[in-house]
């Protein structure tokens, strides 16, 4: 039944996605909002999944060209939709591939590049890239009996450690990786980073209020980066009595 879709409206975007399958959350939103470099020409977003963050990025950079890369059919289908209905076709593109692939073999980047009708290939020409990744591991928790979700969940067919390499291999030298993820995992998505020569250079902790432990980080790594981290103040989503704070209405536009 995922093939269902609704039409929802976040920020100034609409959005078709699948009513039983995946849907976006809270994290694109924040992952987008994240994205502080002032100037920016190229952005991949890696399991762009509805399109959602490739779109908020292309609204906040006018003059940037984004490719979304997305391993599911379904997912693809939505994206080209939501592209189209929101008017950015002449500057967003949807490659309907698996990432892990196209580093591995030569032939398929250049095929891509051809179809695609591009000026320049996928490799070491991004600014920036941003994923909101499967956060889980294939044997912890709950598997959702739906395809779209398993894969957007877990991490099936994209492990941290294939993001990573991929990241590396697309950006240019000093590029800019932004993803968020799970606190429990931090550790490990650093060192993946760094096996990689992702610099990790700044990270925010996301909290649901002031009494509670952090829910999310946000994380940003810089290609060939030098070391030295900056943890930002942590972003708190809502007030004691339940209300958004104030900061989190501004990332909403409200």
């Amino acid at each position: 039944m995922s093939y269902m879709l609704t039409l929802d409206t976040i920020l100034d975007l609409q959005l078709y996605q699948s009513r039983f399958g995946y849907r976006f959350s809270a994290d694109a939103v924040l992952l987008s909002s994240f994205v502080s470099t002032p100037k920016l020409q190229r952005i991949a977003d890696l399991g762009a999944g509805s399109g959602i963050i490739g779109l908020l990025l292309a609204r906040k950079y006018p003059s940037a060209r984004i490719t979304m890369i997305e391993l599911q059919e379904s997912l693809v289908r939505n994206a080209l939709k939501n592209v189209e209905m929101n008017g950015l076709g002449d500057r967003v593109e949807i490659i309907h591939v698996d990432i892990r692939n196209i580093f591995g073999n030569r032939d398929i980047v250049t095929k891509i590049a051809a179809e695609w009708d591009r000026q320049k290939e996928l490799l070491h020409s991004f600014d920036l890239i941003v994923s909101n990744p499967p956060f889980r591991k294939t044997k912890t928790g709950f598997v959702s009996p739906s395809d779209e979700r398993a894969t957007a969940r877990h991490e099936i067919h994209l492990p941290i450690a294939d993001l990573t390499k991929s990241a590396f291999s697309m950006l240019k030298h000093h590029g800019r990786l932004c993803i968020i993820h799970l606190p429990e995992r931090l550790a490990e998505v650093m060192a993946a980073m760094r096996q990689n020569n992702l610099e990790p250079k700044r990270i925010r902790f996301v909290h649901t209020n002031t009494e509670s432990e952090a829910k999310m980080a946000l994380i940003e790594a810089v290609k060939e980066g030098k070391p030295g981290l900056l943890v930002e103040r942590p972003l708190y989503l809502y007030n004691q009595d339940g209300q958004y704070t104030e900061e989190t209405l501004a990332i909403y536009g409200k």
